[in-house]
């Protein structure tokens, strides 16, 4: 591509960073085929024979074969439009841990056009209300031990499926039809599943994502198949309900992993299972990464088979990858960042000649364009200037459910708007600089009586990368606390989303037009942070 730099993939006329790997090879826009018809279809590239293990049950140990998970998709696909009568168009609500069941079910409501709407088992009633409201399910498939969460929703005129339940193991085993039947015709432009997000201008949303969407990212693990003497052994500690999990379903069918499924998630127990299943790699969030580098941890645990981690859901920081690879010699960590709104990772470390450098996330992976914007100019920058990131490609999302305002905010003419302060140098390698304070927290801060104004930052942690810090303005006479405020924002968010921290100032720093100055807010935090030493 002409003024396209070979190194960074910035063209200078359009001021557009470029991937600069082989493009994706898809199926025609218009196509009639689900992701979940494709992502199987793409197995045919696979040097592994059906027998292979797909999925283990790491508390029992049992073990089902590729051939056993097709054909209980394929089973339960067929079940669910003849007995449960679900159609092509309906959403299903998910509400459950990680189960050995979520997947199969995941592939079979795909298969047959039913839009899949994960969501986290912890959320709180209201929330469930709220997706209620966003994505109009008529159908909930839910784990026995959070069932009662959805008691008394009258909106799904199919009921409630237990997951774990001999009807639903019978549902997946026994065809009630003869021959497997015509399934829809599903487009790629058809909503396929409804992801959720806090997104970049407000309350958590309802993130659409296309058959399309899904079949780009399958593509793009298929095209970056490795070549390996037996199966990679995949433990997966992130929900299936998160992008990041429910997209690597779609790789472990591609590439034939083998999954090790931790339904409640211990740190002693994913330890033991890696040497009780030879897990090969870990699928990770970074205070996992913290925890295993810690001295001590790891004593007593076979950890002889691991390979490599991928890294995902935050910044990790680099005092913590360093000590993970003082400790784990040979053991690659992959990082990578996306958003729910990009159907997980756009950016991402591929090959051992792509050694990403100390804070950086990665390279652009194939098929994606990035611009980095200055968010007061709206102006395209260079190499090494801050702005807002943006990105389009086969993966960015349709748009927000029920939310055309959202929507036309965060997508503009095909790029989209991440709302992160990023740069990339001049080997195109992409830098996280900040994340926009969540807006949902705000506002909830802002509902409270006894508080005039609040704001809201992403703050470093050595565990998690980055925690929620509010600051907030009392109204006059109020002795609100810090822990009061934290425990009014965690009665009413899921565990992930509570603030942490709080320093009470005298008002928020904004500009003429209103807008909070962050940066002034990141000095307050520094200066509290090293009151605390």
């Amino acid at each position: 591509m002409m003024d396209t730099d070979s190194r960074s993939g910035f063209n200078r006329a359009s001021r557009t960073f470029h991937n600069l790997k082989p493009p994706l090879q898809l199926p025609p826009p218009n196509a009639t085929i689900s992701a979940a018809t494709y992502t199987l279809s793409l197995r045919r590239n696979s040097l592994w024979p059906d027998s292979v293990t797909a999925l283990i049950d790491s508390a029992t140990g049992y073990r089902l074969s590729y051939a056993e998970f097709v054909e209980r998709v394929e089973t339960l696909a067929t079940n669910l439009t003849s007995i449960l009568k679900l159609s092509k168009g309906d959403t299903a609500l998910v509400l459950s841990p990680n189960l050995l069941q979520v997947p199969i079910l995941c592939f079979a409501l795909l298969s047959i056009g039913v839009i899949v709407s994960p969501q986290n088992p912890l959320a709180t009633r209201s929330e469930i209300t709220h997706i209620f409201h966003l994505s109009k399910p008529v159908i909930v498939f839910a784990a026995t031990s959070v069932a009662a969460k959805i008691h008394g929703f009258p909106n799904h005129r199919l009921g409630t499926v237990l997951l774990d339940s001999p009807e639903f193991d019978s549902l997946m085993k026994i065809r009630r039809t003869s021959g497997i039947g015509a399934l829809p015709q599903v487009s790629q432009s058809d909503v396929a599943a409804i992801l959720y997000s806090s997104g970049t201008t407000g309350n958590m949303k309802g993130v659409m994502l296309t058959h399309r969407n899904l079949t780009a990212v399958a593509t793009g693990f298929d095209a970056v198949r490795l070549k390996r003497k037996q199966p990679a052994v995949f433990l997966y500690t992130m929900p299936f309900f998160h992008v990041y999990g429910f997209t690597f379903c779609l790789r472990a069918m591609v590439l034939s992993d083998t999954v090790v499924i931790l339904e409640r998630f211990g740190l002693r127990g994913m330890l033991a299972a890696v040497g009780r299943f030879r897990v090969t790699h870990l699928a990770v969030v970074p205070p996992l990464v913290v925890a295993m580098s810690k001295d001590g941890v790891t004593d007593g645990y076979d950890l002889r088979s691991l390979e490599g981690i991928s890294c995902g859901g935050a910044p990790l920081g680099k005092e913590t990858a360093k000590s993970f690879k003082s400790k784990f010699q040979g053991v690659a960590i992959v990082q990578g960042y996306g958003l729910t709104e990009s159907t997980a990772a756009i950016v991402r470390s591929m090959s051992p000649e792509e050694i990403t450098p100390d804070g950086a996330t990665g390279k652009l992976l194939a098929g994606v364009e990035a611009r980095i914007v200055n968010p007061n100019t709206g102006e395209a920058m260079f190499p090494g200037e801050v702005g807002e990131l943006w990105i389009r490609g086969p993966t960015i999302m349709k748009g927000y459910t029920g939310d055309p305002e959202a929507t036309l905010a965060t997508l503009v003419e095909g790029w989209l708007r991440t709302g992160d302060l990023c740069y990339f140098d001049n080997e195109g390698f992409l830098y996280v600089v900040d994340r926009v304070a969540p807006a949902e927290l705000e506002g909830l801060l802002q509902s409270h009586p006894e508080i005039n104004d609040a704001a809201v930052i992403p703050y470093p942690d050595e565990e998690a990368g980055q925690v929620p810090m509010a600051f907030v303005v009392r109204k006059p006479l109020s002795s609100l606390g810090e822990a009061e405020i934290i425990d009014f924002v965690a009665k009413q968010v899921a565990p992930y989303k509570k603030i942490r921290s709080v320093a009470f100032i005298d008002s928020i720093p904004k500009n003429a037009a209103g807008k909070i100055l962050r940066k002034d807010l990141n000095k307050i935090a520094l200066q509290k942070s090293f009151s605390r030493l």
